[in-house]
């Protein structure tokens, strides 16, 4: 069963990964295709994880509620809608965001159907998309989803902290029973120095420890994280600016001085904590 785990190349080989890259039209024929020629990237590695572990846990279901953060254009709300769930995709505000230029922003319900995923019909009738800021999680207090997720988002709101922040308050979201899962920036490099603030951060094994301990405090648990960064060669290799351009696979790249890689994080609820606690629980990062 899929833990929470770095991204490695042997993932791009396995059962689950080839399934839902197909489902995903992130690869065609890959069985038939060479290994060398596959289009074998961390973000692709990302949501094919996040699907497979709510999947996992029996979450792709119909009549079940998801709840995604940062969202842009990314396939996943338009895939699960085609299984019958109710999907709430959220994203900043047009006015909030640096990137909408980028095509990675969605500003309506439109940026998030995929024609090729699901049926208009389907599509409409099971996504609704609203604004809301990671950093401020107050316009959706009171609601709650069988579970909630994000791709590669957490690490830009500004510090390591308000990333493990937002992923502690992310679950007074999710039902008693249900599951979050996020992915992130890695460092494979150095549990020491790191990008600690900025446009974006990347996290350190303690960081992910310190997570592990405050979730406790909001009766959820990280299940366990597989560390082991691979040793085939494209997980040595890492990219480097300019990315894409330098005949290596985008599994692990060059940002600022660190190597990073995406890290798949599962997050189980039990019940929820007493009303009034939990809000304060966090242990500053070291």
């Amino acid at each position: 069963m899929l833990t929470s785990k770095l991204c490695r190349y042997a993932d791009f080989h396995q059962d689950w990964y080839l399934r839902w890259a197909e489902t995903l039209n992130l690869e065609q024929n890959i069985a038939a295709s060479e290994p060398d020629k596959r289009n074998i990237h961390r973000k692709a590695w990302e949501w094919c994880a996040i699907a497979e572990a709510l999947q996992q846990h029996g979450l792709l279901q119909p009549g079940r509620t998801g709840l995604g953060f940062a969202v842009g254009t990314e396939p996943l709300a338009s895939a699960f809608a085609a299984k019958g769930l109710s999907v709430l995709g959220t994203d900043l505000a047009s006015d909030q965001a640096g990137w909408t230029n980028t095509n990675e922003h969605a500003v309506s319900l439109e940026a998030l159907y995929h024609e090729d995923l699901v049926t208009r019909g389907r599509f409409e009738a099971n996504v609704r998309f609203e604004p809301a800021d990671m950093r401020d999680l107050s316009t959706l207090s009171g609601r709650s989803f069988d579970f909630v997720w994000s791709s590669c988002s957490f690490e830009h709101l500004g510090s390591l902290e308000a990333g493990l922040r937002f992923v502690v308050d992310a679950m007074h979201l999710v039902r008693p029973g249900g599951v979050a899962v996020h992915t992130t920036e890695y460092n494979v490099s150095s549990n020491d120095a790191t990008l600690a603030t900025g446009d974006s951060v990347i996290y350190r094994r303690r960081d992910i420890e310190d997570l592990s301990y405050a979730l406790r405090g909001v009766a959820c648990a990280l299940e366990p994280v597989e560390y082991d960064a691979g040793l085939d060669r494209q997980d040595l290799e890492f990219d480097f600016q300019p990315y894409f351009l330098n005949g290596r696979k985008h599994i692990k790249m060059l940002l600022g001085p660190y190597v990073s890689t995406s890290l798949l994080l599962i997050v189980r609820k039990g019940t929820s904590p007493p009303e009034g606690i939990g809000r304060e629980v966090w242990s500053p990062i070291r």
